[in-house]
């Protein structure tokens, strides 16, 4: 069958008139395409949780449907501009950096919602309209590691105020062996605690589970918290207040601002438990290496597999260098004099 160029060209413009592309044609949409505030609650709660206030302004703004027609879809200079309008009303903190990270957050929101819901067949991948708005570039972490002079003014005054003195130092401790972050030290349970060999199981981002060794003095003294304040059950969470209840971040977030109360340099700086985690690993890196600080951090990225393959370090290796920087002897460190 021949088809003549006026009958194309006549196609065309219908298809022009009507805003729709040959794809168009060939997709079958879905009967009934929910709202995006309809699809939001059921599919993405971490997703709302990365960044719930800015996902609450664009279903105010926008309360259309992920697809139905052109008129009534999110389009890419709505993300744009509500991209703009959010880095200009963010909350300014010691550490901004001119919004970059409020902006990453919302278009990588936005992106994990209309990836879902191109998987789950409501819109095209080409109707996806975060797809095509820019993410802000990473700037650099404003992050360093901390002096010596400093880590221990923290450690002092973090042990001379407060209300729970013997939880706050318990939490720095914690942090400044592994290097763990935040949510790790508030999943650890007693059932993560191997005393024998003093090691913590770790539960990290991505899932990731992991072996980390801790020196005698903090293994013993996360039991006995949790001997004093839990109910005894191992698998429930470590971290406790006086009163029995786990601790949550808030307890992080108060640590933190009481000491930049009483020490207005930590204030200003923006300094918090992830400094610690810096601190940590700028030294095993100094001292023992990339890839003993590597493993220590819990990374698993491996860019060169061949290289990557001679540079593993094994629990070992990282107890060794814990064993250092604690002056205390660990079962698993290396026995060499060095």
């Amino acid at each position: 069958m021949t088809v003549d160029l006026d009958t194309i060209h006549a196609a065309r413009v219908l298809l022009a008139q009507l805003n729709l592309s040959p794809d168009d044609l060939t997709w079958i949409p879905p009967a009934t395409v929910p709202t995006l505030a309809d699809y939001l609650p059921h599919r993405h709660r971490r997703t709302r949780a990365w960044c719930a206030p800015h996902l609450r302004q664009l279903l105010a703004t926008h309360p259309r449907r992920l697809r139905r027609s052109t008129s009534d879809q999110v389009s890419a200079t709505d993300i744009e501009t509500l991209l703009r309008q959010v880095i200009a009303d963010r909350v300014l903190r010691a550490n901004r950096q001119a919004g970059q990270y409020t902006g990453q957050h919302l278009i990588g929101a936005l992106r994990a919602i209309y990836t879902r819901a191109v998987a789950d067949g409501l819109i095209r991948a080409d109707h996806n309209p975060a797809a095509v708005v820019r993410k802000p570039r990473r700037p650099p972490t404003t992050r360093r590691a901390l002096h010596p002079a400093e880590l221990a003014a923290i450690n002092t005054t973090t042990a001379t105020t407060g209300d729970d003195t013997p939880l706050d130092t318990l939490i720095l401790r914690l942090h400044t062996e592994t290097a763990c972050r935040r949510a790790a030290g508030i999943a650890l349970t007693p059932d993560d605690v191997d005393p024998e060999w003093c090691l913590l199981r770790l539960h990290e981002k991505n899932g990731i589970t992991r072996w980390h060794p801790a020196s005698p003095t903090l293994t013993r003294a996360l039991l006995e918290h949790h001997g004093h304040r839990g109910s005894g059950n191992p698998t429930e969470q470590l971290l406790r207040y006086r009163d029995g209840s786990p601790v949550t971040t808030r307890r992080y977030d108060h640590l933190w601002h009481r000491v930049g109360i009483h020490l207005p340099w930590v204030a200003k700086q923006g300094i918090t438990t992830h400094w610690l985690r810096h601190t940590t690993l700028t030294w095993v890196e100094r001292y023992y290496g990339y890839a003993i600080a590597h493993a220590y951090a819990g990374h698993h990225d491996r860019t060169d597999t061949t290289t990557s393959t001679y540079l593993h370090a094994d629990l070992h290796d990282l107890a060794t260098a814990l064993a250092a920087l604690t002056g205390q002897p660990h079962p698993l460190a290396h026995t060499t004099t060095t």
